[in-house]
């Protein structure tokens, strides 16, 4: 078993491409690889360790891989979506005046580092009382900051309104390219770990998800991916139990990672299709799961990237 962001059990793996998946084949994860290494000079993006912890084993009764991306210069595997993105926005359209976007913290960071990187000025929109940590990260890579809307879904509201106004581009939370670049950390998993029987993964709007689900069947693997939701946030696993998109009027849980009430629909066709269920965990069971993986791992993980590993517990 191995838990993505910050698990997946041992077995043969051989898959074909579901219906829903985005058109593409290997050169499309490669080359995005490739660039996101080259974009991220001077500061060089190193491969993130997948480590199977012995402690986890023992606790959960199986075999667990861990992908470490809380040690990317962000601490999150969005940081690889934001580096393709704006290398190709910067490439086709070196007028850009900037972007706009929303974000509770991860994205927001990811597009900060890579528009400082492009010289691409990055405007990030955050919710009312958003975590104090996540937005000082965001302005120290360089963001302009702007506080509004209750929630994650409201301030996406605002950031397009903005980009409207402003002549900005507004820079999605779910995009093609930002789907190719978070596949590169799944690559480097499935390539570095021994064959995985299942691979856990957190949902928040859903590229990360959708990147190890592109990554699988690229390489033509077996391996079940399970998504992850809060059930105080679980609008994707309510779309994927009805086959159809279903909205919530809430998104309430610690895990700020996971707080989304509206799914983006191409990401939901591709879990309909690709996933093989999406699960939910309550926010004493993350918390249970962030205290497992600093005393079997010495890692501090934050409430999405500890989900997978709740999730994992109880299957």
């Amino acid at each position: 078993m191995a838990m993505a962001g910050h698990s997946a059990i041992l077995g043969p793996n051989q898959r074909r491409p579901p219906a829903g998946v985005p058109k593409g084949n290997r050169a499309d994860v490669r080359p995005c690889r490739s660039r996101s290494r080259r974009a991220a000079d001077p500061w060089r993006l190193p491969g993130d360790a997948a480590i199977a912890w012995p402690l986890l084993a023992a606790r959960t009764g199986a075999e667990v891989w861990v992908k470490h991306e809380n040690h990317t210069p962000t601490g999150a595997f969005k940081l690889r979506g934001g580096i393709v993105y704006l290398e190709r926005l910067k490439r086709e359209r070196p007028e850009v005046r900037g972007v706009v976007s929303a974000t509770r913290g991860n994205h927001g960071q990811s597009l900060a580092y890579a528009g400082a990187r492009f010289e691409v000025p990055v405007t990030i929109v955050v919710p009312v009382g958003n975590s104090v940590e996540k937005n000082a990260a965001m302005r120290a890579q360089g963001a302009r900051l702007v506080e509004a809307g209750a929630d994650f879904d409201a301030a996406r509201a605002v950031a397009a309104e903005m980009a409207a106004a402003d002549g900005l581009e507004f820079a999605p939370s779910f995009a093609p390219d930002l789907v190719r670049g978070v596949a590169t950390y799944a690559l480097e998993l499935f390539r570095g770990a021994p064959t995985l029987d299942a691979l856990y993964v957190p949902i928040g709007l859903g590229s990360g998800i959708c990147g190890c689900i592109l990554a699988r069947d690229l390489l033509g693997l077996e391996t079940e991916i399970i998504g992850v939701q809060s059930t105080g946030a679980a609008a994707y696993a309510l779309s994927f139990a009805a086959g159809r998109v279903v909205t919530t009027d809430a998104a309430v849980t610690r895990a700020d990672g996971m707080a989304t009430r509206i799914p983006d629909p191409g990401a939901f066709e591709i879990i309909r299709h690709g996933a093989a269920r999406v699960v939910t965990v309550t926010d004493d069971e993350v918390a249970a799961a962030i205290r497992a993986y600093w005393q079997d791992t010495h890692n501090l993980a934050e409430g999405a990237g500890a989900a997978p590993g709740s999730a994992a517990a109880g299957a």
